[in-house]
């Protein structure tokens, strides 16, 4: 059987437990080397993007720690062109770069909105890392530096573990709202609202799936950021991929998704 046949034959259907985002990645990774174009490209763009962002915030810490939360907030945004790639791959097509291109270019006002409001949460959390490192820290953090040597490497237990409490608390309703909010604003036509809630309700029905799948996407963004960013050639559009099938998987029984169509 030829391979794009074989591709839009319906996946049988799985349990969703905690081996689920494993099943996510291997199905990510497949539709990568099926059509790696549109992927790789995405990939390298950002990653060209996160070296620009080292160095011209490298000896500003707030200005490099701004960049970089936004830069992972709003990126799962980014990645909407590879969620049309793993929907005609699972319809038995390859989805070249120009119809990627097109759909950027059909000017989407529901992801518009969306990542606006995203940037908006990651301004609100550098500026609450801010006053809580400049409250707590004994020395003015200005520099990278700084923060590895008064914040990350000090031996005392505190304002790091709580710096990065923080951060967690504040991560979780962003990926709560995102996670099947932006794939869903590609595959049908939800207002922004229906999506979020869509999400919020996904996440709060398979906690520990989804709190497994979060730990995941934090993890292998860090190490494509500690690759000097190069992992994050293959590691977001992996990602992208493996997150639409997610939402195929989660979402399959959602009314809000027989209720509105395919966009």
């Amino acid at each position: 059987m030829h391979p794009s046949s074989q591709a839009a034959q319906p996946r049988m259907s799985h349990p969703t437990d905690l081996n689920s985002p494993l099943r996510w990645l291997r199905l990510g990774w497949s539709d990568l080397r099926r059509n790696p174009g549109p992927g790789l490209a995405h990939g390298l763009l950002i990653c060209l993007f996160g070296l620009f962002m080292i160095w011209l915030a490298r000896d500003d810490f707030w200005l490099l720690a701004g960049a970089f939360s936004g830069f992972l907030i709003v990126s799962p945004i980014l990645a909407t062109g590879l969620y049309h790639v793993s929907r005609s791959l699972a319809a038995g097509r390859e989805a070249g770069l120009q119809e990627v291109l097109g759909l950027w270019r059909s000017g989407d006002g529901r992801l518009v909105r969306f990542g606006l409001l995203l940037g908006l949460a990651g301004t609100g959390w550098v500026l609450t890392s801010a006053g809580l490192i400049t409250l707590l820290s004994p020395v003015p953090i200005e520099k990278p530096l700084d923060f590895l040597r008064h914040v990350v490497l000090v031996r005392e237990l505190g304002l790091f573990e709580i710096w990065l409490l923080m951060g967690a608390l504040l991560a979780a309703p962003v990926f709560a709202s995102t996670v099947m909010a932006i794939p869903m604003l590609v595959d049908t036509r939800v207002p922004v609202s229906m999506a979020v809630a869509e999400s919020w309700r996904t996440v709060a029905s398979q906690p520990l799936v989804m709190t497994l799948w979060a730990v995941i996407i934090a993890m292998l963004s860090a190490v494509g950021m500690l690759t000097a960013m190069l992992g994050l050639v293959v590691i977001i559009p992996w990602l992208a991929h493996a997150s639409w099938h997610a939402y195929q998987e989660l979402t399959a029984g959602s009314p809000y998704k027989k209720a509105a169509g395919r966009g």
